[in-house]
């Protein structure tokens, strides 16, 4: 395929609309919950008020700001995708109570730090004179919206392009936000047990970025598709989302997890890891965690490893050390793991 026939294939893909949208008007439609800041991002507003003053000010001033990005869901309802920090500061500056507490800012913003205007510091959006509230109010913001036409993939990838400034997501939150549904909820409810907690030792900062999710996505995927892998991780679990959102079978899911996670936290009651090491690599716990599940999906339960004889394997680090990301050294890990716990192909 050429350059040009590349282009014009994932052009495609993307259906999107551009609207000039009032402040007030943005305003209304989260009110009325037309527009969702989603949760996953919630706690992301970190702007300190100055910074939010400087954007108050510029949209006073008419001076363009960047775009909102929405993605637009089945509902017709819009979800922000980037602009996270701006459209939170419209609702913290100008937004009623219970906008306000939909970003968890109990009191108003109030203006301060500003050099061009500096008649506005220590003023509220209610201390304002009515025809500078109207003004305000008026000024329109550029929106962009992403359909709901639109493949998942792509949407998911507009994400991770538009998640730059501010405080970046990680690749499991962005799929939260793309792929809710039954699925992702499942993810969250697993990942939250505590065999799989007693199993999976991760450092504090990974437990509040859905890694934990990840981890069980991780499981999922590689449980049912190792042999398909082909080294792009992002890529491989993002398609197993996207099928498993469309159709995933919840009840036996959930068993099969539960029995391994269960016979994983009495094998490694330390947490799956090496000796002299205090978290879980990814790659050792893709290995046993799958290895495992490959032998209760044979055997209907978990054989009790003898963890010191294989774990600190020359074999298995090979597996697990250098480039280990090619589909050879996959299947190597996962089975050479499945094989510990009575497995055999």
């Amino acid at each position: 395929m050429t350059l040009g026939e590349e282009i014009d294939t994932q052009r495609r893909k993307v259906d999107f609309d551009t609207y000039d949208i009032s402040v007030q008007q943005l305003l209304a439609m989260i009110r009325e919950k037309q527009i969702d800041i989603a949760p996953e991002y919630q706690r992301h507003f970190r702007w300190e008020a100055d910074r939010q003053s400087l954007l108050i000010e510029s949209i006073l001033l008419g001076i363009p700001v960047p775009s909102l990005f929405m993605a637009t869901n089945r509902d017709s309802s819009w979800e922000v995708v980037d602009g996270v920090q701006r459209i939170s500061t419209l609702i913290h500056f100008a937004g009623d109570k219970n906008a306000r507490d939909l970003i968890r800012m109990p009191s108003p913003l109030r203006i301060e730090g500003l050099e061009k205007l500096p008649s506005l510091n220590g003023l509220a959006f209610s201390d304002l004179p009515k025809n500078i509230q109207v003004q305000f109010m008026l000024r329109p913001i550029k929106v962009v919206t992403l359909s709901d036409k639109s493949d998942a993939i792509v949407r998911f990838d507009l994400f991770e392009r538009l998640n730059t400034g501010g405080v970046g997501l990680s690749a499991q939150e962005i799929r939260a936000c793309v792929f809710r549904g039954q699925f992702s909820d499942l993810l969250g409810e697993l990942a939250a047990t505590d065999a799989f907690r007693a199993a999976v030792r991760l450092p504090p900062a990974r437990r509040q970025d859905r890694t934990e999710e990840e981890c069980v996505l991780r499981f999922f995927a590689f449980l049912h598709s190792y042999k398909t892998f082909d080294h792009s991780v992002v890529e491989f679990l993002n398609n197993y989302m996207k099928d498993a959102t469309a159709g995933f079978d919840h009840d036996s899911g959930r068993k099969l997890f539960t029995t391994t996670f269960q016979g994983l936290a009495k094998v490694f009651p330390n947490g799956i890891s090496r000796r002299g090491r205090q978290s879980t690599p990814m790659n050792l716990y893709e290995a046993v965690a799958v290895g495992a599940g490959l032998a209760v999906q044979q055997h209907g339960r978990l054989h009790r490893a003898h963890r010191s004889q294989w774990i600190e394997s020359e074999e298995l680090r090979g597996f697990t050390t250098g480039a280990t990301n090619t589909r050879g050294m996959v299947e190597g890990r996962i089975e050479y793991c499945a094989r510990q716990f009575g497995w055999t192909p």
